[in-house]
């Protein structure tokens, strides 16, 4: 048997003023995602338990079986791990996000422009963030690049007790001034984040990027913050092998953490442009060494949702039904085995308010072997609420992918 997963990253979403009060789910052009929804088993499930943030690490991990309550240590340890970053046991993680700020003399005073600093390369951001170190590190604080925005702050000796250390993304064209922690053990961290600022906006690949019509990341902002991680091994767990396909270093350190193994795939983006096509190969690819479970992560959607972008939020939905799926369906249905194909969201990332949120969200589950008639043509989040199916624990979901409960 082969397991195949597909999370759409914040795909299911709220009705849509722009969408004439639809969700991209339902205006989305998905043949082939409804004609398998059509054959499988529909319904909605909890991947973000009451009392938790519905952030992408609490609800992949539940998605992936690994109870939030018990596993999570926080966001950016798991990206530590991704970028190789070996963390002792007093040591603290957390996101480095290189942002575009306005240009108020106030640092409290300034809008968060944009939290991924238009998209900036890797390139760019490894120069700003090698200022970053040679500023604050080498001593109780070290950085580390990662990819585009994302990076990585090392607190050594550090603690999670910081009161709210915000995600910029959930700021988007605000003034940032009330969602700076004045927790006493976040000084040193916002004071960092203040002063970066008066280097970071001159700097020479900020002054290049502006004259070239891009953003500058003109800031770093610090969240996400937790211990280093520890998984119990996944094959252990269910007895498969597997496999987690991603652009972004949050999955790829589940992947690692979980003893799973974690493929490059050039052009991989984490936005719509990303390498779909890639990505199917590559999934294909793992199955054909040897793989039982292959995870394939798209964040487009979610990207989408952050930046106010309902249209292309759509055209994220219908490009992995055009590009993707046909690859790993034509594997599939010639390998000579029997497999099964869960398609879901981790969580919502509405349009209207360009943040997560922890409702249900819809999931299918098709069984090559085991086809029935589910009763709904075209899967969105009211079809799928309607079939009355749901699942409250989300960590048990991966177990009835499995059949094991």
């Amino acid at each position: 048997m082969k397991y195949l997963v597909l999370l759409y990253d914040g795909m299911a979403d709220y009705p849509v003023p722009a969408l004439d009060g639809k969700t991209p789910m339902e205006v989305a052009k998905k043949p082939i995602f409804d004609r398998l929804a059509s054959k499988g088993e529909v319904g909605m499930v909890r991947t973000v338990a009451e009392g938790l943030k519905p952030g992408s690490d609490v609800a992949n991990l539940s998605v992936m079986g690994y109870d939030p309550a018990k596993y999570y240590t926080g966001r950016s340890p798991l990206e530590a791990v991704s970028i190789g970053v070996k963390m002792a046991e007093d040591d603290i993680a957390m996101r480095c996000n290189v942002v575009t700020l306005s240009d108020e003399e106030n640092y409290d005073d300034k809008t968060m422009v944009d939290y991924s600093a238009g998209d900036i390369t890797s390139e760019d951001a490894a120069e700003l963030i090698k200022t970053v170190q040679e500023h604050f590190g080498g001593g109780e604080f070290d950085f580390y690049s990662g990819v585009s925005y994302r990076h990585c702050l090392i607190h050594h000796g550090g603690t999670t007790e910081l009161g709210n250390m915000t995600p910029p993304h959930d700021i988007s064209g605000r003034v940032v001034g009330e969602y700076i922690s004045k927790h006493p053990n976040a000084q040193k961290l916002t004071a960092m984040m203040r002063e970066s600022y008066s280097f970071l906006k001159d700097h020479p690949v900020n002054l290049r990027r502006i004259s070239e019509g891009k953003r500058p990341g003109n800031s770093i902002w610090l969240w996400g913050e937790g211990t280093s991680p520890k998984l119990d091994n996944f094959e252990s767990l269910h007895g498969v092998k597997g496999s987690v396909i991603s652009a972004v270093d949050l999955l790829k350190g589940i992947g690692i953490s979980a003893g799973m193994d974690v493929p490059e795939v050039e052009g991989a983006t984490g936005y719509i442009d990303t390498n779909f096509e890639g990505k199917a190969q590559a999934s294909v690819e793992e199955f054909r060494k040897g793989k039982d479970f292959v995870y394939v992560h798209f964040e487009a959607p979610d990207e989408c949702g952050h930046r106010n972008e309902p249209f292309n939020k759509v055209r994220s939905i219908e490009l992995i039904d055009e590009l993707v799926l046909p690859v790993v369906l034509d594997y599939l249905d010639n390998c000579g085995d029997d497999y099964k194909i869960m398609i879901l969201p981790d969580h919502p990332t509405p349009i209207v308010t360009m943040t997560h949120a922890g409702d249900p969200v819809p999931y299918m589950i098709y069984h090559k072997n085991g086809e029935i008639d589910s009763g709904v043509s075209s899967i969105n989040e009211n079809s799928a609420q309607a079939t009355g199916n749901f699942v409250a624990v989300g960590h048990n979901l991966i177990r009835k992918f499995f059949g094991e409960i």
